[in-house]
């Protein structure tokens, strides 16, 4: 069956703006520098400004923004660090990278984020950092955590790596923590043409250490005064991301005006459970998200029809292999999640036809007429 509304597109969203992505190609290329240049250092002034903090480090993917965030602050074996059942690995991943404990905290009533009450429940006194995911691009409590941090002298680190731009009672996501790591991958809302990732803070100190340990714990050429890594966000990419950043906020209003379309199609379909937005919250619907415990017929009713549709994600981390040993006992809520959830076309490269055509068929599913 050929696709007709594409989950994403990113050879529509370059073709949107060639020009720009080719000047920024061009520019980097005439300008002899590969890594650590005058791309880099924009991107990163302008991305730290977009999000009202005092610096913005680049690395290589949202993987490393996590775990460099929490190795400079010290986290390591013998600290745990409470973390989503539901995310993506990668937010697992950056804590076994130190050394530390993922502790698992489900998803809240209604919503697909952790809350303060499910961390408060998981700490003990070897907890050391909180790291929630704001999900899909929506708010995961933050004011509330962060209180709970200040409260218990914990770590507060954003994994923004979905949430470019969103902002909880007006203030911006990827502000609450002392750091907050971001993912620029392709299919981000803020994404590259390739692997890249970037970490902000208002602290001067770490800032310093991020950018050292980034380059193989060297702030001077040939002088090492830390261990470090090889992370650094290029000089392509770098220019590339400027592209995206100067149209993230008119990328951002597609995407609410597509949820909203989606919101009002979808709000008497027989057996859907639509994503929730608490007051207060400004999501950037990274991704829209449903659920129905018919998820994987409904899925194949739309792939029948052209439209083509994810899962976010098909298991619990703690279900894969690595981490079998933090899985529950019995059945969780993110099992039930993760059995029930599908991912609608939603971005840029769509349309508000591509939308209504995509709710009438999730609507006629829902009403037993597929």
């Amino acid at each position: 069956m050929k696709t007709d509304v594409k989950f994403l597109d990113l050879q529509a969203i370059y073709r949107q703006d060639q020009a720009a992505y080719d000047a920024a190609y061009r520019r980097v290329m005439d300008s002899g520098r590969w890594i650590l240049g005058p791309e880099l250092e924009a991107f990163e002034a302008e991305f730290a400004a977009y999000g009202g903090r005092r610096h913005a480090i680049g690395v290589g993917n949202g993987l490393d923004a996590l775990a460099l965030a929490l190795q400079v602050a010290g986290i390591g074996p013998g600290d745990e660090v409470i973390v989503p059942a539901h995310t993506f690995i990668a937010t697992w991943l950056a804590v076994r990278q130190c050394g530390a404990t993922p502790v698992p905290v489900e998803p809240a009533a209604g919503s697909y984020n952790i809350d303060a009450a499910g961390v408060a429940a998981a700490l003990t006194p070897r907890a050391r950092a909180v790291m929630p995911v704001h999900l899909y691009g929506a708010p995961a409590d933050p004011a509330a955590i962060r209180a709970l941090c200040a409260e218990r002298g914990l770590l507060l680190l954003e994994d923004a790596a979905q949430a470019h731009g969103a902002r909880h009672r007006g203030e911006a996501i990827g502000g609450f923590g002392r750091m907050a790591a971001y993912s620029f991958y392709p299919g981000k809302n803020l994404g590259a043409f390739g692997d890249a990732g970037a970490l902000v803070t208002d602290d001067d100190a770490l800032a310093t250490a991020l950018r050292a340990r980034r380059n193989y714990g060297s702030a001077v050429r040939y002088q090492h005064d830390s261990e470090g890594v090889n992370s650094r966000l290029d000089e392509l990419q770098a220019a590339f991301l400027r592209v995206r950043l100067a149209r993230l906020d008119a990328h951002t209003g597609q995407r609410r005006a597509q949820a909203a379309r989606y919101a009002e199609h979808l709000a008497a379909a027989p057996g859907l459970l639509l994503p929730a937005v608490p007051d207060g919250d400004e999501p950037v619907w990274h991704l829209f998200v449903v659920r129905h415990t018919r998820r994987d017929d409904l899925q194949a009713a739309l792939k029948s029809q052209g439209i083509e549709t994810l899962i976010h994600y098909p298991k619990p981390v703690y279900r894969f292999p690595p981490f079998a040993a933090h899985a529950p006992a019995g059945r969780s809520v993110a099992d039930t999640v993760c059995d029930e959830a599908l991912s609608l076309p939603i971005g840029p490269h769509l349309t508000l036809a591509d939308i209504d055509r995509v709710a009438e068929a999730v609507a006629a599913f829902c009403r037993g007429g597929a």
